[in-house]
């Protein structure tokens, strides 16, 4: 996945629309963690667009570990 900026083990709980559009941090560089701000931009990083079915609550990764992308899976390896 490469080398992310971000620092925090701990995932994000966020609530979620049904049929919205997200866009999910794969660099680590963003501020508006765990979402993209576009602070990847010269990275050769991309985002990761996902749509969830159903309007709920989940915990979304910011480690960056894990295996179930953009969910937390607490994978970490630390």
């Amino acid at each position: 996945m490469g080398e992310s900026g971000t620092k925090s083990r701990f995932p994000i709980r966020v609530q979620l629309e049904a049929n919205k559009q997200y866009y999910w941090c794969r660099c680590g560089l963003s501020q508006s963690q765990p979402f993209c701000d576009g602070a990847h931009r010269g990275t050769g990083m991309n985002p990761v667009v996902f749509v969830v079915r159903e309007t709920s609550p989940v915990w979304l990764c910011v480690c960056k570990e894990t295996k179930n992308i953009p969910f937390c899976d607490c994978f970490r390896t630390d």
